[in-house]
């Protein structure tokens, strides 16, 4: 005898159902959607344009803009979804840049973002679009990333990771290149703090900064320049920094994350 179905399967069998259509309906959701979601978070610094495929599986271009939006230096990147974190509330990705064998996971939830073992490098022309500032020198060479680690939920922000310009130049002077320079970011009690130090070159630039994950950042720095480079350099410098004499000068950002704006301060250190 078949036992007749009751409400509460009934009920369970159509919550089944609805929880598989909205999980296809997710994995065919449109590239673009990424896109919308990088321009929110980030003010519209960082953009997935010529975005194509599905949430599942697609292609575009990560790209750098000014703060006008305008512009864009940047790498291509694919992507694949992970079907089954679906289930778990969460977008699990595996991402490559710039045609890349390897891969490294992202992973997207209501909670935030996090991202892990990832390489990647873009043009240095990328840090003038970040930094409005910083863009009339024309900065040359290249920013390589390696991120160990990296997670931002609500206001917390934390990361293991270090972003190396090597052969740094500017489109202002014909000394090339000016140096090598490391910036390593931390977590240090609750806050984000980021050091830099230079490997090599004429222009030697330190300094440190940090930021809660709300609020400005804050970052200074001292360039020091020894007397031969000093003719050449010293006017460079004096468009982004202020000068302290004997070859130093002293630059100090206080800026909201992602707004770009810094400029010289007679205050800075």
């Amino acid at each position: 005898m078949m036992r007749r179905p009751t409400w509460r399967s009934i009920a369970a069998g159509v919550g089944v159902t609805l929880a598989a259509y909205v999980l296809f309906l997710v994995v065919l959701a449109p590239a673009t959607l990424l896109d919308g979601g990088l321009r929110h978070a980030t003010g519209g610094t960082l953009r997935l344009a010529q975005a194509h495929g599905t949430l599942r599986s697609g292609n575009g271009r990560l790209e750098v803009r000014d703060k006008n939006g305008q512009g864009g230096v940047g790498k291509d990147l694919s992507w694949t979804l992970q079907p089954r974190a679906l289930w778990r509330g969460r977008l699990d990705f595996e991402v490559a840049v710039d045609h890349a064998t390897g891969r490294f996971p992202v992973r997207i939830s209501a909670s935030g973002i996090e991202m892990s073992n990832a390489d990647f490098s873009l043009p240095a022309s990328a840090l003038g679009m970040a930094v409005p500032r910083i863009a009339p020198l024309g900065p040359r060479g290249d920013l390589v990333f390696h991120v160990a680690k990296f997670s931002s939920a609500g206001d917390k922000v934390s990361a293991d990771a270090v972003v190396t310009w090597k052969d740094a130049g500017s489109a202002l002077t014909p000394i090339a290149p000016l140096g090598t320079y490391e910036l390593r970011l931390d977590d240090a009690a609750g806050y984000l703090q980021a050091t830099l130090r230079t490997r090599s070159g004429p222009l030697r630039l330190d300094g440190g900064g940090s930021w809660r994950g709300s609020g400005p950042l804050t970052f200074s720095a001292t360039a020091r320049v020894d007397a031969q480079h000093r003719p050449q350099l010293a006017p460079l410098l004096r468009l982004i920094a202020v000068e302290r004499g004997d070859g130093d000068f002293a630059l100090q950002f206080n800026s909201p994350l992602g707004g770009g704006n810094a400029a010289p301060r007679s205050d800075a250190p």
